[in-house]
């Protein structure tokens, strides 16, 4: 494959897969909290409304609004559904779980139905296996993100399709493990982050550019375009270092909804500056500046998570440096071939111009949900 090719198949293909996700932060997760006890697991299970709809049909009248009735009429089948896709053992011998209780919750990317359960086990609890395999088989990009506490000791997992199977000892968790499962979290999170992504990639476009009389030019050397690269990427990884921790920490939050609001006019900002250049060499004061809300959103994601209280500074530094090597990631991938195919035609009309119209189309509808709470797009 040539490198026009490459890079043009893998930003459209980009634009296409988020132009999908109504809300579009982030893909199909579910929230699985476990807590043992000699031979008992509690558990709470939070699945999205609009994955139990795709799996196992909510909406009665087909109105596109599910509501309270609708979900309680179904609520045996969907114990049935994610009971039968959760398996916990212990000692080799199956823990039964029942359903104690519905709920309905919001997190930041819609209404998710909330399952209270009890499991019993035969043996103590040394070692707990729990098989996971919600929604693998309707979407494998799912993820089941996992919390567990045993001992007063929190751990978390990650699970998909190819680490369906997990087990989890009773013994303390170490500090290298819990900054481990951070950074696979932090690096997971920015990979399906797409208006992270699209915010990153609207100011990385114009990096092998040059602006000269409001025209963009193929620049001379590649030096001085990793080293703009390189003041975007550290201003984007300070200021969100920044609103990260402060809100992880609990000593600044904001809301959800104006958080994602903010982020979505982030995306509009940064590629319409590649249509009509404001920031002139600026680009990186606009990624500090909007990195400041990101960290918000890096944040509330890091939240659902669940942060251990007793590796709390482990847990934070490693979701944010995995944030940070999922980013390096994007850019050690885009910015070689880019800085070939400046001086082509396609890159500067179809990758730049025709690009950061449709990040623009993209984020304008992500703007408009996040702000009056409705849905233009189907889930």
């Amino acid at each position: 494959m040539t490198p026009l090719r490459y890079v043009t198949g893998f930003i459209l293909a980009l634009l296409c897969h988020v132009g999908v996700p109504a809300h579009a932060h982030k893909a199909s997760d579910s929230y699985l909290s476990l807590k043992t006890a000699e031979r008992t697991v509690t558990g709470q299970w939070d699945i999205a409304l609009r994955d139990l709809e795709f799996a196992v049909g909510i909406d009665r009248d087909g109105d596109g609004a599910l509501t309270w009735d609708e979900i309680r009429s179904r609520h045996r089948d969907i114990d049935a559904y994610a009971l039968s896709r959760l398996a916990l053992s212990a000692g080799g011998r199956a823990c039964p779980a029942t359903v104690t209780e519905h709920l309905i919750d919001n997190h930041s990317d819609g209404a998710y139905a909330v399952l209270r359960f009890r499991a019993e086990c035969e043996n103590s609890i040394d070692t707990l296996a729990v098989h996971y395999n919600l929604l693998f088989d309707l979407d494998r990009q799912h993820k089941g993100l996992l919390r567990i506490e045993r001992d007063g000791q929190v751990e978390t997992a990650i699970f998909s399709p190819e680490h369906a199977k997990q087990q989890f000892t009773s013994s303390r968790a170490g500090n290298v493990r819990q900054f481990i499962d951070y950074l696979k979290h932090g690096v997971w999170h920015i990979w399906i982050g797409f208006d992270h992504i699209l915010f990153l990639l609207s100011l990385l476009l114009p990096a092998v550019l040059v602006l000269h009389d409001r025209q963009w030019y193929a620049s001379a050397s590649f030096k001085t375009s990793a080293i703009d690269v390189l003041k975007i990427v550290t201003a984007f990884t300070i200021s969100h270092s920044i609103t990260l921790t402060i809100a992880a920490l609990g000593i600044v939050q904001l809301p959800s909804r104006w958080v994602e609001t903010a982020i979505a006019a982030s995306v509009i900002v940064a590629a319409l500056n590649n249509l009509f250049p404001f920031f002139q060499g600026q680009r990186w004061v606009v990624a500090f500046a909007f990195g400041l809300v990101h960290g918000f959103g890096f944040a509330t994601v890091l939240a659902e998570l669940g942060l251990p209280q007793s590796a709390l500074v482990i847990a934070l530094i490693g979701f944010n440096v995995g944030v940070e090597l999922g980013q390096l990631a994007i850019v050690l991938a885009f910015l070689p071939v880019a800085y070939l195919l400046r001086q082509t035609w396609l890159y500067r009309r179809l990758l730049l111009n025709a690009g950061s119209t449709v990040i623009i189309a993209i984020a304008s509808v992500w703007l408009v949900e996040r702000a009056f709470e409705v849905s233009l797009v189907p889930a």
